[in-house]
Order: structure tokens, then C-alpha cells, then sequence
């Protein structure tokens, strides 16, 4: 059986643009739901995970998938597909045509390919661990610039910044009048693949999840760049927090960031320990 590649990602991302496109602007209030606090669901998160999955599933079965909405359904597969089907919902939602699909294919913890679909923008974003990164096709690169005084930021804040003292308010505060400027999309996809791309210059966020990173992450990677974990290590996947930049400033960037709170048990440890050793 063929391994998955970029060419099923160019054809996975016109699926997921057909079903955004056709959801967007045309959501009924009884089509949006409230899950927790700021969290919303829309009928477009539902329909284009079940028919992300399915695509994945006609090929590969045996793989494991990691869905923001439906949950984990782990096999024994080293290999694990980790998908959140509209990122940046409450955009999507609003009306605001910044929004993503992305779908990160994870070996062992490590991702191997990775896409961002942002529909309205006609933006596909991929990327192959040993390959590169590309948007619709050229080979991406990061930015040039040394230093956090001169660079474009990009940030977001989590759904429970009230129940948290650590809520990144302290280091947006910060940032901002020490950098060039900065950026709030509410896609952390777009964030991670905008930095790769060299639009944004460094990026970090608390609190995230798997299905937010896990693309995004490898195109940085892929384009030259940086992401660690707010100490500098590898824990950003399941961490839930991560630091990404063109690699020049990253010391610079993630020595002014404070991270999670003290104590804070981070989600979903038990599903990374079975991603990481198969069973």
C-alpha cells in the first residue's frame, strides 16, 4: 500500500475546502453549539473531521486518529493522524475568513507530514519531514530577522484564561512593546504555517493541544525553523505549550516567557505514552 504523501494532502485539502466553503457564511444558530466556555462547535468542525477520517480510513485502516472532536481511536499502528477539523471555530463562526483545517501525521510522536488548509485564502500548506514545506506548491522559508526588537510576533490566548493566573497576559504585555509588533489571528495552525512562510517572525501559545501543533510544527521545522517547548525542549506536542520562530531569535523569544502553572497536569499524557510506544 502507498505511504501517505504530499500528493494525498493536495487531495485532502480540496475535500476539506469544499466542505468549509460550503458551511461558511451560511451557519444556522441551531448549527453552532457551545462546548465549554469560548469553545464553540459548528456543524462545519463535525462534517469535515467525520469526512477527514474517512478519507484517511479508506487507505490506511490500521492507523491510529486523534480528533479534536471525535476523540482518539488508537491502534497498534506507529502511526497516528492528528486532526482538528476547523481551527479557529469562533472565527469561522463570526464570519471572519481566517480559519484552517489541519491534519498532522505523527510517527512515534515525531510528525512525518503535515497540512494546513486554509479555504477562504486559498492557502494549502504542506509539508514532508526531509522535504520541505510549501504553500500551493513553492517551497517555504523563514524569515531573516535577528532579533525580537525587529520582528512581527504572533500569539493567542487559551479558552480558560480566568481560571488560570498564567494565562499569557504577563508575556503578551511584554512582548508587544518590546517587538516590532504584533498579531492575534486565533488559528494557531495558521500562526505556525505563517511562520514558516516568514510572515511572522516567532510564535508561542499556552495551553494547546495536540491537534493544534502537530502540522504546523513540522513546516516550521521544514522551512528552517525553530519550535521547542517553552524550557527548550521537545515536549510541545502534548505539552501544551510551544514556542516556534525562524530559529535566529528563539533564545531571545522564549527566555521572556513564563509558561503553564505550577502543578497544571497537561491533557492527554496517557494517550502520548500509547502513541509512543504503539500500544
Amino acid at each position: 500500500m502507498t505511504a501517505p504523501n504530499l500528493k494525498f494532502l493536495d487531495y485532502l485539502g480540496k475535500v476539506i475546502r469544499r466542505v468549509h466553503l460550503r458551511h461558511f457564511g451560511k451557519l444556522k444558530p441551531n448549527q453552532i453549539d457551545l462546548k465549554r466556555r469560548r469553545d464553540l462547535l459548528t456543524a462545519a468542525d463535525t462534517e469535515t473531521e467525520h469526512v477527514v477520517i474517512a478519507e484517511i480510513r479508506k487507505h490506511w485502516p490500521e492507523h491510529s486518529i486523534l480528533g479534536e472532536e471525535s476523540g482518539a481511536h488508537l491502534n497498534d499502528s506507529e502511526f497516528c493522524w492528528i486532526i482538528d477539523p476547523v481551527d479557529g471555530t469562533t472565527n469561522f463562526a463570526r464570519g471572519l475568513p481566517v480559519f484552517a483545517c489541519s491534519v498532522g501525521l505523527c510517527r512515534r510522536l515525531t510528525p512525518v507530514l503535515g497540512l494546513v488548509e486554509v479555504p477562504y485564502l486559498r492557502e494549502h500548506f504542506t509539508a514532508a519531514m526531509g522535504k520541505g514545506a510549501f504553500l500551493n506548491g513553492v517551497r517555504l522559508k523563514v524569515s531573516k530577522v535577528p532579533d525580537v526588537h525587529g520582528a512581527l510576533l504572533a500569539t493567542g490566548f487559551p479558552y480558560i484564561r480566568n481560571e488560570v493566573k498564567k494565562n499569557n497576559v504577563d508575556n503578551f504585555g511584554k512582548l508587544c512593546l518590546m517587538c516590532h509588533d504584533m498579531r492575534r489571528l486565533g488559528v494557531a495552525s495558521v500562526d505556525l504555517a505563517y511562520v514558516a512562510a516568514g510572515r511572522f517572525d516567532g510564535y508561542w501559545e499556552l495551553y494547546l493541544k495536540p491537534w493544534d501543533v502537530a502540522a504546523g510544527a513540522l513546516m516550521v521545522r521544514e522551512a528552517g525553523g525553530t519550535v521547542t517547548d517553552f524550557e527548550g525542549g521537545d515536549d510541545w506536542l502534548f505539552g501544551e505549550n510551544c514556542v516556534a520562530s525562524n530559529k535566529r531569535l528563539h533564545e531571545e523569544l522564549r527566555s521572556h516567557l513564563s509558561g503553564t502553572e505550577r502543578g497544571y497536569k497537561p491533557w492527554g499524557r496517557e494517550i502520548e505514552a500509547k502513541l509512543r510506544t504503539g500500544h
